[in-house]
């Protein structure tokens, strides 16, 4: 279902195995060739500390605002594609992976069933996310931005963020 009016979405990316970076890009430029999505903005890019499963490789982390014309549940079935043809793999929970798109905001819809919960359901626990997510809102949504920032300044644990490459 293409929609007339293209609606605002954040994306999260992170990769823990091999070129970290590079598939982050290639995340980036698989969603970008879809001419139902255009990536808006991006935040930088920040090396963390794994969450769940802490005995792997630190992860890059990135946001990314897009305006799309497609439905939230479609936008989620092309970024499941995208992991899986960058190698994902899904053997363990938290586990290390080439690369992870998660959906964390679509617009103001908000749903909670079995294959999407919007929004995102831990990404006010994880600075990861946060961080970042508050960088790339500023570049286009300031009055968000700085509700997100408040939740974030809230956070406990805020240590494990690191600059890694401004973008």
């Amino acid at each position: 279902m293409v929609l007339t009016t293209p609606t605002s979405a954040y994306v999260a990316l992170g990769s823990n195995i091999g070129d970290r970076e590079q598939y982050l890009l290639d995340a980036i430029a698989c969603l970008n060739e879809n001419e139902d999505v255009f990536i808006a903005v991006r935040s930088s890019i920040y090396e963390t500390e794994p969450v769940g499963l802490v005995d792997q490789a630190p992860f890059l982390n990135m946001v990314i605002g897009v305006e799309t014309q497609l439905s939230a549940q479609e936008l989620f079935a092309h970024m499941v594609s995208i992991e899986s043809t960058l190698g994902r793999t899904r053997e363990l929970r938290f586990g290390p992976r080439t690369i992870d798109l998660d959906l964390l905001l679509y617009g103001e819809l908000a749903q909670d069933n079995p294959e999407l919960i919007l929004p995102h359901p831990r990404m006010e626990e994880r600075a990861f996310v946060l961080v970042p997510l508050v960088e790339a809102m500023k570049k286009q949504q300031k009055e968000q931005a700085d509700q997100w920032a408040a939740k974030l300044q809230h956070l406990n644990r805020k240590e494990g963020v690191t600059l890694w490459k401004k973008m």
